[in-house]
């Protein structure tokens, strides 16, 4: 008997890493480099960042560029299919932010600075 694939769950793998969701959003304002990866994303240690930056760049959702010099610079940025996960992002943070306010609370974060 074939395997059942569900694509929720393949999506969520995809985006449900703890910090993924939040380095996309930011990937999708432009090409950043490491460093502003980790001060755009505070509360994420480097161990975890690098590990799903590497998730995110198997996934084929970011692209990583290494440029040849001293000391090494790295950039991150959306490949087209990671900018395609944009609006189930967008929905995401909408949904939220209405289910906090409908709980007397003000969503308050960087996704939020868009709106």
């Amino acid at each position: 008997m074939d395997r059942e694939i569900c694509p929720v769950e393949v999506t969520l793998d995809l985006i449900g890493g703890k910090y993924k969701a939040l380095i996309l959003w930011h990937l999708a304002e432009g090409t950043l480099r490491y460093n502003q990866l980790q001060k755009a994303i505070p509360t994420a240690t480097a161990r975890v960042l690098t590990h799903q930056l590497r998730e995110l760049e198997e996934q084929r959702l970011i692209e990583r560029t290494v440029y040849p010099v001293v000391p090494p610079k790295v950039e991150y940025s959306m490949t087209d299919l990671g900018r395609s996960l944009m609006p189930i992002l967008t929905a995401m943070r909408n949904w939220g932010a209405d289910y906090l306010r409908s709980q007397n609370i003000e969503p308050n974060c960087c996704m939020m600075k868009q709106e």
